[in-house]
Parts: structure tokens; C-alpha cells; sequence
């Protein structure tokens, strides 16, 4: 376990502040937690000048799951790494921790080094109507057909809560996600892609976060945003403290008999659930100012493990971890005439980029279970938020000094 510190003052002001406001809009730098580092304004991957993301989030039914008609508890995540006015490439990167999960267009972003368009995100039997849509809304609006054909779309799996059978997410919803994307505050939680997603046994979904560089390291922001839907209860550690063994309690169940041969959680109030297998999948994207080329970025997307790993993630076998990188330097890079200028970050100071990037997809994990609420789904199977008191009560336990002045 990592050292902490963080003022005992801050932290008892948090505690009672979480009391007081019944975790209305907290976020983890509203409650003081130790992750570290210095956060651009929004504290959101849109800190990057240019970056635009849109969301559409489709929640319907109760109920007894029918397929093809509900519940419905899904939907779309966009992010733009220009904006949508604006389809000049990317330097990009990918990197995995475990593989158990798809994401499209990753073979030639690898081969040559660029994303070109959007990222989506959605669940996994909606990847193939996301990438479809991806591919019509770019020549809607006359982008080159084939550089725009081989988008990428990643996926998590929201079959728990979601009639994920049903393929509710439409065309519609693709463009909707995309137009509407926009700069500033970015909506986390039980949002777009991440709506039925469930991390570590609490409800999860989409989070973000930043962190900005100091002028001596260089003033560059690094943003991250997630789509968390992995990990085990017990493991689950925050800011160092081991939260999960904390909060045993609250874990996924049926508000009423469960589905014969369901094993995925007991009768509410009955039991508590299992500790879980760590099965699920995260989808991490890094957006950086930074002018990184595609082998730094690469570098920068490995590093998104060890933030996984210090959160209680191991990359289990049935796990999908896939992350992407891309820096939003070095526009024009792509010229197809004449030869490109470019300029590259020394690689013997990236370091502070990687603790950047660690630091950003923690708390931006942290941030997507902090604003989840607790969502029922198909067959009245319920996922609790994580409770802001007692997290607050467990980083109390364990950070020392523990007296209030």
C-alpha cells in the first residue's frame, strides 16, 4: 500500500459535507480523496483545448426482461478529439491489458500510427450498428470515405441491467451522440455508454478526470475518460485504502426471485453476493496536448494498467482492458504531399506524463462510481451507488493523522 496524505481537516470536512449533501454532484476532488496531482479546470478529459465528447443515454422499462423489448438500459459515448468540425487526424495508440473485449479500427491505428475520427463507446452487441453509423455520419459530412472507414468503437458488456439482446441502441442514437457532442463539464455515471455498467460491484459507468503538468515539466494536460465495468468487491482500493473490505454489504442482488439458474446475486436483503469472478471489461481513453508520436503514446496507454492495478484490477481472463491514447499536437501531420513538420516530446521527460496518465484514470474510475446512482434493470436486478458517507468513513480509518483539530 502506497503512503497517504492528506490533511485530517479536509478529510472530516469532506465526511461531513457527504452527510449533509446525500452525494448530490460529489467528485473525488470535492471530497478531498489523496490520488494526487493537480487537476485542470473541469477536472475531465475535455481540460484538453479541442476535445468534444457526446452522450445519449437510453433508459426505459422495469421489469421481467423481454428481448427485443426491455428494460433498456444503455446507450452512446463520443469523444472527438478535434471536435466535429474538424476531421484532421491524430497521432494514436493502443495498448491492453487483458483481451477479452473489441474494439474496431485498432489494426490500422497500430499500422499507421493515426486515429482518424471519433472514439465511441457502447455495449457489445451494439458495436457493429455504432461502427456503422460512425462510418455514415463522417460521409454525411463529406470526410474522406476512406480514411473514415475503419472507426473505432469499443465495447463493455451491460447484459446485467440492460436487454442487451434487444440491440436498442439505433443509427439514430450513433448520430445523436455525435452531433450533440461538445467541450466543457462532461456528464459521468449512468451516462451514454457507461449507463449500465457496473464496477467493483457498485454501480459504475463513465468517469473522467485531468491533470495538468507544471510549466517546469512543460504545462500540458492530460485528460482521461472511462467506460468502468470490471473488478471484484474485495479488491477494490482507493486512494491506497481498501475500500472493499470496508463495504461487504450493498452488493448486486434481485428485488425479487431471481431468474431460474441465475447465479449472478441473491434475493436483496438476503445476502450478500458473491465476490464475483472480476469478469467485466474497462474502456480507458487518454487524450493529451502533449506533442507525443504514436510510440509515446503507446507508452502512455501501458501506463493505464498500473491505475487499474492500484484500484484492485487484474486483467482476469474473461476481462476486456482496452485503452487508447492520442495527443491533439502536431495538426496536419497527415499531409499526403511534401514532407511533415512535427515536433516530439523528449522521451527523458516523459515521466511526468506517465504519473499524470496514472493518476487521471484513477480518479476518473473513482468519478464514474461517485456520480453512478443505483440502478434497477432486467428482472429487477439492482446495482447500489457507492455511498459517499462510508467511503469517506473507510479513508478515515485508514488515513493517519485521524484527529480533528
Amino acid at each position: 500500500m502506497r503512503p497517504l496524505f492528506v490533511p485530517a481537516a479536509a478529510l472530516a470536512c469532506a465526511l461531513a459535507a457527504s452527510r449533509s449533501s446525500a452525494q448530490q454532484g460529489e467528485r473525488a476532488r470535492d471530497l478531498h480523496l489523496p490520488i494526487g496531482g493537480t487537476a485542470g479546470a473541469l477536472d475531465a478529459i475535455t481540460d484538453v483545448a479541442g476535445v468534444e465528447v457526446g452522450q445519449v443515454t437510453l433508459i426505459a422499462g422495469e421489469g421481467k426482461l423481454v428481448v427485443g423489448q426491455g428494460p433498456v438500459r444503455t446507450g452512446v459515448t463520443a469523444i472527438l478529439p478535434r471536435g466535429k468540425d474538424d476531421p484532421d487526424p491524430v497521432f494514436a495508440a493502443f495498448a491492453t491489458l487483458n483481451g477479452n473485449g473489441e474494439m474496431t479500427g485498432i489494426h490500422w491505428l497500430k499500422e499507421s500510427g493515426f486515429l482518424w475520427g471519433p472514439v465511441m463507446m457502447t455495449n457489445t452487441m451494439s458495436v457493429g450498428t455504432v461502427r456503422d453509423a460512425t462510418i455514415a455520419w463522417a460521409l454525411a459530412r463529406h470526410w474522406d470515405a476512406f480514411n473514415f472507414a475503419l472507426p473505432v468503437v469499443g465495447e463493455t458488456w451491460d447484459g446485467g441491467l440492460n436487454d442487451i439482446a434487444g440491440f436498442h441502441v439505433t443509427k439514430a442514437d450513433a448520430f445523436r451522440a455525435l452531433d450533440g457532442a461538445t467541450g466543457g463539464p462532461v456528464a459521468e455515471g449512468n451516462v451514454g455508454g457507461g449507463t449500465g455498467m457496473v464496477c467493483h460491484q457498485f454501480k459504475g459507468g463513465i468517469g473522467t478526470a485531468s491533470r495538468v503538468l507544471t510549466r517546469a515539466q512543460g504545462g500540458y494536460t492530460v485528460g482521461v475518460l472511462v467506460q468502468c465495468n470490471y473488478g471484484r468487491r474485495s479488491r477494490l482500493s482507493i486512494a491506497g485504502v481498501p475500500v472493499g473490505r470496508e463495504i461487504t454489504d450493498l452488493t448486486p442482488c434481485y428485488r425479487g426471485a431471481p431468474p431460474a439458474g441465475d447465479a449472478r446475486g441473491p434475493v436483496c436483503g438476503r445476502a450478500p453476493a458473491a465476490d464475483g469472478s472480476g469478469s467485466g471489461s474497462i474502456i480507458v481513453i487518454v487524450a493529451t496536448d502533449a506533442p507525443l508520436l504514436p510510440h509515446q503514446l503507446e507508452r502512455i496507454a501501458k501506463r493505464v494498467s498500473l491505475a487499474i492495478g492500484r484500484m484492485g484490477g487484474l486483467g482476469e481472463d474473461s476481462s476486456g482492458d482496452l485503452f487508447l491514447a492520442f495527443s491533439t499536437a502536431n495538426h496536419g501531420a497527415a499531409v499526403d504531399t511534401g514532407t511533415a513538420k512535427l515536433t516530439m516530446f523528449p522521451n527523458d521527460r516523459i515521466n511526468p506524463l506517465f504519473e499524470a496518465t496514472v493518476q487521471a484514470t484513477e480518479e476518473a474510475i473513482v468519478n464514474a462510481m461517485l456520480a453512478a446512482r443505483t440502478m434497477t434493470g432486467a428482472d429487477g436486478y439492482t446495482v447500489f451507488a457507492l455511498p459517499h458517507d462510508r467511503l469517506l468513513q473507510a479513508m478515515k480509518k485508514h488515513v493517519a493523522p485521524l484527529t480533528t483539530p
